[in-house]
């Protein structure tokens, strides 16, 4: 018997043409669920299809959507019911890096920009998610999945970070608000806390930063891209049903060091 066979299951993964989110949609897909791809860049969300596609198992699309904008994220909701008829399992998990800049040097305008990517858009995100989940369970079919892609930053101390880090504490807090408001719809919602991976993000980021953090990791090596497709299979799977409100360090032991 196979565990995680998630056929005739839907997945949204916004910003899932690359990094963390591209990771987990291969596990999905593997697992024959059909995912729905929200992200902006049309070059790199063509190749991720392409990729994709190759493994077999479920079917993918891929939706422009800038999950800052609101009314992009209602088109890409409609766009993805139109296409596979729901929603089971939502990954938000497009996001992007702070400032760069201490306490006394951020700008509002950069505050503003990395919340509305980080914090506002997935909250805009499962308020449009939910509201489908919602009417399926007045229906008689009740469930969904709500995972952020959250940081371990939100929880330790991080130089000239302090956007990024304050981002991702609201993520935290808009998923134990939701486990606890969605819970009567059996809609679970959860976050995960990565530590240091390497993506298009932490390539950008200074190169010592990539060394310090390596130093600090108790396992001593960043994370690994082929273990997000089980992680993602698990949570979008039944047998994750009974873990809700939860933001869970995927670190390498991070947060413990």
């Amino acid at each position: 018997m196979d565990l995680f066979d998630l056929s005739g299951r839907v997945a949204v993964i916004t910003g899932g043409n690359g990094g963390l989110g591209l990771g987990m949609a291969r596990g999905l897909v593997k697992a024959g669920a059909n995912v729905a791809i929200w992200a902006r860049n049309a070059e790199k969300n063509r190749d991720a299809l392409a990729e994709l596609a190759a493994f077999g198992g479920g079917e993918a699309i891929a939706l422009a959507c800038d999950v800052s904008q609101e009314y992009q994220i209602e088109s890409a909701v409609a766009a993805t019911l139109e296409a596979f008829g729901r929603v089971d399992a939502c990954f938000a998990n497009a996001g992007r890096p702070g400032q760069g800049a201490g306490v006394p040097d951020l700008t509002a305008e950069g505050w503003d920009a990395v919340m509305a990517v980080n914090a506002r858009g997935p909250a805009l995100t499962y308020k449009h998610v939910s509201r489908h989940m919602i009417e399926r369970a007045k229906n008689g079919d009740p469930g969904g999945k709500l995972i952020a892609t959250s940081s371990g930053q939100s929880i330790m101390g991080v130089n000239r970070s302090s956007d990024y880090a304050a981002s991702k504490a609201a993520l935290n807090g808009l998923t134990r608000g939701a486990a606890f408001e969605l819970a009567r719809h059996q809609i679970t919602a959860n976050a995960l806390l990565f530590g240091y991976y390497e993506t298009d993000i932490t390539a950008a980021a200074d190169p010592k930063f990539a060394a310090w953090m390596e130093k600090r990791i108790p396992l001593r090596r960043p994370g690994d891209h082929a273990g997000l497709e089980g992680l993602a299979v698990f949570f979008a799977s039944p047998h994750s049903d009974y873990i809700t409100g939860q933001c869970l360090p995927v670190d390498g032991g991070l947060s413990i060091s």
